[in-house]
């Protein structure tokens, strides 16, 4: 029961980090020791499960599957969606700059965690870390406006968001809100729109069991290149949770939501002063520090072979 409570509740920070835009369940998981069982145990789903139920039996499958370890963290993913998800939308509407200091710091310190698991640096990473950073970088401006939510095309977000989920750095919200659809599925699981989650959900079953695969593969051949990788998602994610930014330019989506496009990035003092609003400089630097603290304490001290 205890191990049940301890997955539960890192599902309920995968949830929670989903809800904002910019940060990835992803990272969550990584910090807490999690991913890489998380990524074998989805790939999992598939053919092969049939031919262990018909050879093991039903507990041969629950085993395979992984599923007491599964179902505990789809459980506490689920439940931070229904609760969390109302106090993140509310600190994002009225906190959002001391919100976005918080994970910042959660952020740029799990990019040393993933690093820790590598080990030793060696120059053949920078390529991999540049590939991850260009990426994170220009993947939002190359998704179009959804806004115009057809089922087909809450299909195909659900697919992209819950691919962004698994990709540690990569935010299934932020790239949600690129697409014009951030409001629309957020309200649509805080108000129980079956129609909504069901197409939703659906297009999330197709991301997870093919993007899995892939993931799962390169982890098996490529462990430390794919690693490195994702410290470069990482690292590109974090100019999206600057806390002190002015929107440069943005585009309106068809449901009346502001999408940026690009930011400026300013020192608190700046920021004071070019917006006319209060930096909060001591307290959102104590929360940074409050993130990297939080990664420190959580963080996966376990190194890989390289």
């Amino acid at each position: 029961m205890k191990r049940i409570a301890k997955i539960v509740l890192k599902g309920m920070g995968m949830g929670a980090a989903d809800a904002v835009p910019g940060v990835s369940g992803g990272t969550i998981a990584l910090i807490v020791g999690i991913y890489e069982e998380l990524i074998e145990t989805i790939r999992r789903f598939g053919p092969g499960a049939f031919g262990v139920w018909r050879e093991r039996g039903l507990a041969g499958l629950v085993s395979y599957l992984n599923l007491r370890f599964l179902i505990p963290l789809v459980l506490g993913i689920g439940i931070s969606l229904v609760t969390i998800a109302h106090l993140v939308t509310w600190l994002m509407a009225h906190h959002q700059l001391l919100l976005n200091a918080f994970f910042f710091g959660l952020v740029l310190a799990s990019a040393w965690v993933v690093m820790r698991q590598v080990g030793h640096w060696r120059w053949r990473y920078l390529l991999p870390v540049m590939l991850g950073l260009v990426l994170a970088a220009f993947l939002p401006r190359l998704l179009p406006d959804m806004s115009q939510a057809g089922d087909a095309t809450l299909f195909v977000a659900g697919a992209i968001a819950i691919s962004a989920m698994l990709l540690p750095g990569v935010s299934g919200s932020f790239l949600l809100l690129v697409m014009g659809l951030y409001g629309t599925v957020m309200n649509g699981i805080k108000s129980f729109d079956l129609g909504l989650i069901a197409i939703f959900g659906a297009g999330c079953l197709l991301g997870l069991f093919t993007f899995s695969r892939l993931l799962s593969w390169l982890l098996r051949h490529h462990h430390a290149m794919t690693l490195m990788t994702i410290v470069g998602f990482i690292l590109g994610s974090l100019p999206q949770l600057w806390p002190w930014r002015q929107i440069a330019s943005y585009r309106m989506a068809a449901d009346g939501q502001q999408v940026a496009l690009a930011y400026h990035y300013l020192a608190p003092a700046d920021y004071a002063a070019v917006t006319g609003q209060p930096s909060q400089g001591l307290l959102a630097a104590a929360l940074i520090l409050l993130g990297i603290v939080v990664v420190i304490c959580l963080g996966e001290r376990r190194e890989v072979t390289t």
